[in-house]
């Protein structure tokens, strides 16, 4: 994650580890067993139900109590680390989608660029990201597992007849988008303890929500 503004070094050091990659083929000349396939509608499905079921736990949770952890952070540092959070959550965000894109694809086991609808689909976030990719890269978090090199992963370009260079980019596309998804997962816990520790300040001293509001413009006017 991006380190400018100066990140306050007191942050929680719990994490998920992603799970370890695979180290690739069993057997020499066997390939690598594939994953389990998910349809696009599946996953969206499963979000869909991920979003629902934090939404319901965070209205069902008491009011969020002071984390000991942050009394280091003034209001400004925590608002800072929330902001590069969410920074961080988006770019992971954006690579997620395109990888999840390109494995699509490569499951298929359909030529890249054949005009069917569910290939035009799943091809849009990928083709509209290649002048993008140059301009993005997911530093991970201090203490979570580097993420593997996204970009030559999404780009590498195969003969879809060899068997085994196919297994092994499908192998290594899963296993992207899961150690992808893993990070995000660390991302959203940390930016709701964040956030739960901000509502907690809030709630202690309610006249510190007015820092974030903007400034009158009328006054402002008037002031002029």
């Amino acid at each position: 994650m991006s380190s400018t503004g100066g990140r306050p070094a007191a942050v929680p050091t719990q994490q998920t580890v992603p799970a370890q990659r695979r180290t690739g083929l069993d057997a020499p000349g066997a390939p690598p067993e594939p994953a389990t396939a998910i349809t696009p509608e599946e996953r969206a499905r499963l979000a869909k139900e991920r979003r629902a079921a934090r939404k319901a736990a965070r209205a069902a949770a008491p009011p969020p109590e002071r984390d000991a952890v942050y009394d280091s952070l003034s209001l400004g540092d925590l608002r800072g680390l929330r902001s590069e959070l969410g920074d961080e959550e988006t770019r992971v965000s954006y690579w997620r989608r395109i990888i999840q894109a390109r494995l699509d694809v490569v499951r298929s086991h359909l030529p890249e660029g054949t005009p069917v609808a569910d290939l035009t689909r799943v091809l849009s976030d990928a083709r509209s990201s290649v002048g993008r990719l140059a301009h993005l890269d997911v530093r991970p978090v201090d203490d979570i597992p580097p993420l593997p090199d996204l970009a030559e992963v999404w780009a590498r370009q195969v003969d879809r007849s060899d068997e085994l260079a196919m297994a092994r980019l499908e192998e290594d596309l899963a296993d992207a988008e899961e150690e992808l998804s893993d990070y995000r997962r660390e991302l959203h816990r940390r930016i709701d303890l964040v956030t739960d520790e901000l509502i907690a300040r809030y709630r202690e001293q309610p006249l510190l929500a007015l820092q974030i509001l903007p400034d009158d413009p009328l006054r402002r006017t008037m002031g002029a």
